[in-house]
């Protein structure tokens, strides 16, 4: 099923990919995959970033007001959320925690199935951008 259409009020134009960010500490695994998953979406424009000083894509003010929904890969044990809100406290975009441990190494399986299962209530499948078929589960 894919999610209704939302506005978002710091958008211009409602016809416009909603924007997505994936971040989780070092930009290297966990939101790499979820961006990869995504990327050929046609449904969401994606990035991913990482909280980490050392992250291969730092977050940044202009990535945060670039997204229309931020999606952190763990809050309880890494803190994305907080050091978000702490960093960045004048911007305001609903951030959501998918709970998912730094754990796998990027595009691994398991990493892949959990992903599509935190994701599939907030955004639906991924979707191919060929045909906008949903992209069939893997494992």
């Amino acid at each position: 099923m894919i999610p209704p259409r939302r506005s978002f009020p710091w958008r211009e134009t409602a016809t416009a990919r909603e924007r997505i960010l994936f971040v989780c500490t070092a930009n290297i695994d966990r939101s790499r995959t979820a961006e990869d998953l995504y990327s050929k979406d046609t449904r969401y424009e994606v990035r991913s970033a990482g909280v980490a000083p050392f992250a291969a894509v730092p977050v940044t003010r202009e990535l945060l007001l670039w997204a229309d929904r931020v999606f952190v890969l763990n809050e309880s044990e890494d803190q994305h959320r907080t050091i978000i809100r702490i960093r960045f406290p004048d911007v305001d975009r609903p951030i959501i925690d998918l709970d998912v441990e730094d754990r796998w190494r990027r595009g691994h399986p398991e990493l892949v199935s959990l992903l599509r299962r935190r994701l599939r209530p907030h955004i639906g499948a991924p979707m191919s951008a060929r045909d906008g078929a949903q992209c069939r589960e893997e494992g």
